[in-house]
């Protein structure tokens, strides 16, 4: 398989490599990954300066890499529009230190990477371990190569991508691999409001998670509990509920 792999911690992340040194063993893999840490940035893409991409050499032998000035979303798009020279079979963006659950997935350039593949006709997995602190990135490696071999022998539905998160744990002690729905979980902005040496304000944006339970049967439940998470998700955001809705008000045009 032609497996293209980005994420948004940068070409240098421990997490990125951790994915390139499986997909190598019997892959035609390929990296085209942010130059430095672009986390955060949504579905981003650079339309108003130039993108830039040099060839990293400290990958593993049969690795080909470049480091771009891009987000992850340009990354996938340079890749499969330029810098390889075929098409990929599957792109995967990742390991991203920190989950990316519920309503993350709106900011996650972890997760855009994969979109983009998706927007691009290619089947596309984020894949995310639950932890900021000693990060296990071979479990969710391993995983991962093994649900591309699945999904080699499968077909992932048009305008979808796997999402996918790990918690930090050692293999034998995670519980299973659980099938889920986004969640709802989200967190509370704030801004704190600063003065620099110069007497002028900036601020520094942070947040906490809103407190609220973990439904049965969504991404954030399950790595609770200790299991994998692999959630479906598609492009298409229309709410079918308040389409209809919205048709019972019977909406004009002005005259």
């Amino acid at each position: 398989m032609r497996v293209l792999l980005t994420n948004d911690d940068g070409v240098g992340s421990p997490g990125l490599r951790a994915l390139a040194e499986v997909f190598a063993a019997d892959c035609d893999t390929a990296v085209v990954a942010p130059e430095h840490e672009r986390s955060a940035t949504g579905h981003a893409i650079t339309l108003h300066k130039p993108l830039r991409a040099r060839p990293v050499t400290t990958y593993p032998a049969g690795v080909t890499a470049w480091a771009t000035n891009g987000t992850p979303a340009d990354c996938v798009i340079l890749g499969v529009l330029e810098l390889l020279h075929q098409r990929p079979d599957v792109v995967v963006s990742g390991i991203n230190v920190g989950a990316n659950l519920g309503r993350d997935l709106t900011y996650s350039g972890t997760v855009s990477g994969a979109m983009e593949a998706a927007i691009l006709g290619i089947p596309g997995i984020a894949v995310s371990v639950a932890s900021f602190e000693d990060v296990r990135f071979e479990v969710a490696a391993g995983f991962v190569r093994e649900l591309v071999r699945r999904m080699a022998e499968r077909t992932l539905p048009g305008d979808t991508l796997l999402n996918v998160n790990v918690p930090n744990l050692p293999a034998a002690s995670l519980r299973g691999v659980a099938i889920t729905r986004q969640s709802a979980r989200r967190y509370l902005s704030s801004l704190e409001r600063r003065t620099d040496p110069r007497g002028l304000t900036y601020y520094w944006l942070a947040g906490r998670r809103e407190p609220m339970p973990d439904v049965e049967g969504t991404d954030a439940r399950a790595v609770a509990d200790g299991f994998i998470s692999v959630t479906p998700v598609h492009l298409n955001m229309t709410d079918d509920r308040l389409l209809q809705e919205l048709r019972s008000w019977n909406l004009t045009v002005p005259r």
